[in-house]
């Protein structure tokens, strides 16, 4: 655990520091956890784009816990740089951040879904099956999104998706 002064030094380097101190400080903070998530965003939303992707780099190390803070500050931030390394960010967590992701598409979240539409796509195979699943929905539009999300995806999802469209086919030709 680092504590909150030496986690501001190393936002700082984040922002100042010559590479290779940046590389350490990126290492650092996402060995931090928890307590470094908020001076990352924060940093992410305040900094260049270089200054983004070594937060980002820090809060795909941190994982899970990150998850739930980037989406909030995806919610309430404009700048859509952020929100694409905050997409990055997310598609390297990769699969604790599936699930969540999937919740915006269901949500038809219009400010987020472009993100997590892009984050699913990124993050693929592991994807399909919750979209997979989102096709049940009783929503025709929620279907037609997880369709769209599943065909953009290329192989991984292609796939699964022709041959859930051809068992829905069959099943209706049945009745």
């Amino acid at each position: 655990m680092t504590d909150r002064t030496r986690i501001a030094e190393l936002i700082a380097d984040l922002r100042d520091g010559p590479l290779a101190a940046r590389r350490a400080a990126t290492a650092e903070l996402g060995a931090s956890g928890e307590a470094a998530v908020g001076p990352l965003i924060d940093a992410m939303q305040t900094g260049n784009n270089d200054v983004r992707w070594y937060a980002a780099r820090a809060l795909v190390q941190i994982g899970e816990d990150a998850i739930e803070p980037l989406l909030a500050a995806m919610r309430t931030a404009d700048d859509r740089d952020f929100r694409r390394y905050a997409t990055a960010a997310l598609t390297g967590i990769g699969e604790p951040a599936i699930e969540p992701l999937v919740g915006i598409v269901e949500s038809a979240d219009a400010a987020l879904q472009p993100f997590a539409a892009m984050a699913l796509c990124r993050i693929g195979e592991p994807a399909v099956e919750p979209l997979l699943r989102l096709m049940q929905s009783p929503d025709p539009k929620t279907q037609e999104r997880a369709a769209l999300l599943l065909w953009k995806m290329g192989e991984p999802g292609a796939g699964p998706l022709t041959e859930a469209l051809e068992a829905d086919s069959r099943s209706a030709n049945n009745k």
